[in-house]
Parts: C-alpha cells; sequence; structure tokens
C-alpha cells in the first residue's frame, strides 16, 4: 500500500485498488459490506506519513503508483505502436499526466491542511481549492477524489466570513461536474448551503450558495430535498429583493429549477415572490427581465400562483412593452403569461389588454413575424380575444 484512502464506511484502502472496486460498480465497503453513502476517498495522511518513513529506515524506493501504469510495458512490447505514436502527441499525453498529477498531490496537499490545519491555514486552503476547482472538469474531479468536499461541508458552519465564502464557492465550482453533485449531496450540504444562503457572512457567500442550490437542482430528485427545507425557498426571494446584480439573478434562476416541481410552487408564492418578480421585469440595472418572466411563467401553474399574478394592475402594460422590446424568448414568456391570466375567468386582463392601444398590434406583429412558438401563443390569444369581445360590432382580427 503506498497511497492509502479513507472510506465512507471509515476503513482504509490503497487507492488504486479501491477505485477499481468503486468504477466496477460496487458501492459497499469490501471488508464491512457496509453500504458507501458518499464516494469520496479521503487521503489517510497519518498511515501515508508511516509508510513513507519505514520505507526511508529500510531503503525501500517509493513509487509514485500514478506514474508505475502497465501502459509503459505495453509500449516496450509493442514498438511498432511507439513508432507509429507522433512524438507530439507523446509529449502532450506526458504533460497532460504530468500536469493531472501535479494537480492530484496539490488536491491532497490542501485537503490535509483543510483537515488539521489552523484557521488561518484552513482559509488559505479553502481559497486555493476555490480556484483550482473554478476551471476544468479534470480538477474538479481530482479535487473531489482528494476528499476535498466533506471538509468543505463542515467548514460552511466556520465563524470565519472568508472560510465561509471560500468554502460554499469551491463546493460550487465542484458542482458543475455532475458526479460531484452527488458527493456534496451525500455529504450532508443541503442544509448548510441552505444555512449560508439565509444567513451567511457576506453577500457573496449568500449569492454563491444561491448559485451552488441552483447548480444542485438541476438534478430532478434534488429539487424536492431542497424545496423542503423550510429556509430555502424564501431566502432564495429575500436575495431576489437584497442581493446585487448577479445576486438576483441566481436566485431567479434557483427558484425557476425549483419550481419546476409543482410542490415548489406554491412556496415560491407563498414567499412573496411575484411582486418582487414583477417589479425586476423593468429593472434595467438588474437585468433580468427574462428570468423573471420565466418564473412568473411557472407560477401560472398552481392556484396561489395565478390569482397573485392577476392582483398587479401594472403587469399588462409591462407585458404589452416586452412583446414589442423584449428578446425573442422575452415575448414567448409575456404571451405565456397574457394567455394564462386570461384564460379561465381572466375577463378583467382581457379588457385591460384590449383596452391598451398597442395591445393588438404588437400581437397580430408577432402573430406574422415572431419565432413559430411566438406565432401559435399570439394566434391562440387573439382569437381568445375574439370570443371575449364577441358581443362587440368589431371583432379582433
Amino acid at each position: 500500500m503506498q497511497d492509502p484512502v479513507i472510506v465512507a464506511s471509515g476503513h482504509t484502502y490503497d487507492r488504486v485498488s479501491i477505485a477499481q472496486w468503486i468504477n466496477s460498480g460496487h458501492h459497499t465497503c469490501p471488508k464491512s459490506g457496509q453500504r458507501l453513502i458518499h464516494m469520496a476517498l479521503i487521503p489517510n495522511y497519518a498511515l501515508k506519513s508511516l509508510i513513507h518513513q519505514f520505507c526511508q529506515e529500510n531503503n525501500i524506493p517509493l513509487t509514485d503508483p500514478a506514474t508505475s501504469s502497465s501502459s509503459s510495458s505495453h509500449i516496450e512490447r509493442s514498438p511498432s505502436m511507439k513508432r507509429k505514436l507522433p512524438e507530439k502527441a507523446v509529449d502532450h499525453i506526458s504533460a497532460t499526466k504530468t500536469a493531472m498529477d501535479t494537480v492530484k498531490k496539490t488536491a491532497e496537499f490542501l485537503v490535509g491542511k483543510l483537515a488539521m490545519g489552523s484557521i488561518d491555514i484552513q482559509r488559505q486552503a479553502a481559497y486555493e481549492l476555490r480556484l483550482l476547482a473554478k476551471t476544468g472538469m479534470d480538477n474538479r474531479r481530482i479535487i473531489s477524489e482528494a476528499g476535498a468536499i466533506p471538509f468543505l461541508v463542515t467548514l460552511l458552519s466556520s465563524h470565519d466570513p472568508r472560510i465561509q465564502e471560500n468554502a460554499v464557492t469551491a463546493l460550487l465550482n465542484l458542482s458543475i461536474f455532475d458526479n460531484n453533485k452527488v458527493l456534496i449531496v451525500a455529504a450532508g450540504a443541503i442544509d448548510n448551503i441552505v444555512d449560508v444562503l439565509d444567513s451567511g457572512k457576506t453577500m457573496e457567500s449568500r449569492e454563491n450558495a444561491a448559485a451552488a442550490i441552483f447548480s444542485l437542482s438541476l438534478i430532478d430528485d434534488y429539487k424536492v430535498i431542497i424545496g423542503s427545507r423550510p429556509k430555502a425557498i424564501p431566502s432564495l426571494v429575500g436575495l431576489l429583493r437584497d442581493g446585487t446584480t448577479a445576486g438576483k439573478r441566481d436566485a431567479a434562476t434557483a427558484l425557476f429549477n425549483l419550481a419546476v416541481y409543482s410542490v415548489n410552487k406554491v412556496n415560491v408564492v407563498v414567499s412573496g415572490a411575484v411582486p418582487l418578480l414583477i417589479d425586476l421585469l423593468m429593472d434595467d440595472k438588474a437585468g433580468i427581465t427574462d428570468d423573471a418572466l420565466a418564473v412568473l411563467s411557472l407560477l401560472l401553474g398552481c392556484s396561489e400562483g395565478l390569482e397573485e399574478i392577476r392582483k398587479s394592475k401594472s403587469l399588462v402594460p409591462i407585458l404589452i412593452d416586452l412583446l414589442r422590446f423584449g428578446s425573442p424568448k422575452g415575448k414567448e414568456n409575456a404571451l405565456t403569461l397574457l394567455l394564462g391570466l386570461c384564460k379561465d375567468g381572466g375577463d378583467e386582463v382581457a379588457r385591460r389588454l384590449l383596452m391598451n392601444p398597442r395591445g393588438i398590434p404588437s400581437l397580430q406583429s408577432l402573430a406574422a413575424d415572431g419565432s413559430m412558438k411566438a406565432q401559435r401563443k399570439a394566434d391562440a390569444l387573439l382569437r381568445l380575444l375574439n370570443r371575449c369581445c364577441s358581443q362587440s360590432s368589431k371583432p379582433v382580427e
């Protein structure tokens, strides 16, 4: 054993051997048979130090298991293959492997600092991991394999603002790699991330927690888990009100993901999101008009959302303006909202739309020249308005 690691059951194995065991589809500890709640391999620094000390004292050469592979011997046994491999390709492969080995050693070193360092050392190590995880899927995979995730989750509860900020941002960056989403949730991160979102010590921590929730909620099962946390949705709505431009966007996209799940729609409405989203439609500084429209369109799917949206007196003129000047996606969502508001008892909204001098011309323009979705929705809305004013002497065309 040269590279000892600890699995979720607490037992220690050689990294290469246990990785092969896990990669072959086993999700249990070979020794205890216990099911592993996560697949992170946490370096056993104490045992590794003892192994190195023993080897040095007994003049036993140390070889890096990552470099002692069968691939080199295979090339030696197949000289014809070696001759066919271009020299530049060999250099590229060697450089890539060296880079990955460097990231691996760096990640393991930093995880050791997270585990046993002082507050100052933990702060710096979390920051370095945050940067290392910022680019490259390989980096994100290697960092998680080094066992960083459980330690970063623990640091979310730190009283040090920078440690908390670096930890939540590192987890956000790691979550971009889909396999890491499972490891992050398995490490119990959701409650900690929601706590940071709700009462993080810096605004950047809160906003990056919202972005992490968005990233994790891309997996459908996690929409349910996150939405069930009492503080999750209200805290996102609070960030929609108080956050920076980037924070409001992160909050809106996270709310959209969560609202895809029907039960969460009601919680979004009850938490007061609708008035904020309507205000954000015309907030040029926030710049999240399309995101706000998308969330409002989803909220139409529950009776509470439909009732709350219909209460707004300013929404119809805003939507008509967006039919004229919005983005292609924004126009489609504006049409979705108008259709939903005019259906099933929405006579008052239909009247407001008919009375607006720009309403019908905007719909006719989209019915003729909009995207395919916009054309279909505009046609449907014009037909609906025709029925609403059927008693009028002049039908809508």
